[in-house]
């Protein structure tokens, strides 16, 4: 199981108390299924809880976008056998983007922030839906990690899109 460290920076996830736990169980199932992409020997990442004017930022210096997101994933270098533990990188999540879009889909917060953990996570290690296909091998992921969570699918027509 890598390693994660989760840093609360923004005030505002104080009234998620249940997030670190959340995230880190979401993280532990996440990298439990996909066990081949993290490798073998110890691995680290970290995980930011922030707000929307943090995410903002990074959004807009590292992606040209400048907006709020719920989550950004920012990989590691490339795995080096000789560098021990492997750096995954870093994810950091938006409370405020995060909040909205559970209420607006009319979802549990806990559900949602699991579901963008594992999404963020997924991104870590190689992962991506830049294409339909990708996509869907993505998305494929996460529903199984979720329901490992007893989290109900979040791409289900019913759920919200996620």
């Amino acid at each position: 199981m890598p390693h994660a460290d989760i840093l609360i920076e923004a005030a505002c996830w104080q009234a998620a108390p249940e997030a670190e736990a959340t995230v880190r169980r979401a993280i532990d199932a996440a990298a439990a299924m996909v066990a081949d992409a993290v490798g073998a020997g110890e691995a680290e990442l970290a995980v930011v809880l922030t707000d929307d004017a943090a995410v903002r930022a990074l959004n807009r210096q590292w992606r040209g976008i400048d907006k709020p997101t719920n989550v950004l994933s920012f990989p590691g270098p490339a795995p080096d056998a000789l560098i021990q533990p492997r750096l995954l990188g870093d994810i950091v999540m938006a409370y405020e983007t995060c909040r909205r879009e559970a209420e607006a889909e009319h979802k549990p917060f806990g559900h949602h922030l699991s579901h963008l953990a594992v999404h963020g996570f997924l991104h870590l290690v190689g992962y991506d839906h830049d294409n339909d296909d990708d996509a869907e091998v993505m998305e494929q992921l996460e529903r199984q990690v979720l329901a490992g969570l007893g989290i109900a699918d979040p791409y289900a027509p019913d759920a919200g899109g996620g």
